[in-house]
């Protein structure tokens, strides 16, 4: 990453989400000096994802993103959260699966994206199990309380179960 690559996309990063325009300006800046570059390939995916809900073109920049730096451990939460906006879920586990692997990456993020694909295919069990794995990763308090609020939320969408008792009595 050359120096005037490093000011542009600073510039970007810096103003993203707050001033979309000087963020593209800066973006493409960044990307006439370094057009490989993945950080700022990842941002202009986040940009069509996250501003204007253009999910192809979004996953487009992640791939490029990840094909010049799979290492960019940042990109995995993101680009896992565009593949489940888009109900791309089989592309979501192969990515999380992958993503697992890559030294560097915040595991515990990983497995509540995990949780989060398996509660959509409405797979509670599995979205809680995940969660609980996502705990012992996790080494902040603040993620900690997160994640017990989405296992309330979860357990909230599990089916009842009857309670025979009460039908045998009356």
């Amino acid at each position: 990453m050359g120096v005037t690559t490093d000011k542009y996309l600073f510039q970007a990063l810096d103003a993203y989400p707050y001033n979309l325009e000087e963020t593209i300006e800066s973006l493409n800046y960044a990307l006439s000096y370094d057009e490989k570059n993945a950080v700022a390939l990842c941002l202009m995916g986040r940009i069509y994802a996250e501003q204007l809900g253009n999910y192809e073109l979004a996953k487009t920049y992640y791939e490029r993103a990840l094909a010049e730096d799979m290492h960019a451990v940042n990109s995995y939460p993101k680009y896992i959260n565009v593949l489940l906006w888009n109900e791309d879920y089989t592309e979501a586990a192969k990515l999380i699966d992958f993503a697992l692997t890559v030294k560097g990456t915040d595991k515990a993020v990983l497995y509540y994206k995990k949780a989060i694909l398996f509660e959509k295919k409405k797979a509670y069990k599995a979205a809680l199990s995940c969660l609980k794995t996502a705990k012992v990763h996790t080494y902040n308090n603040h993620f900690i309380n997160e994640l017990d609020s989405e296992k309330n939320r979860i357990k909230d969408k599990m089916p009842k179960k009857k309670n025979s008792k009460k039908r045998k009595n009356k």
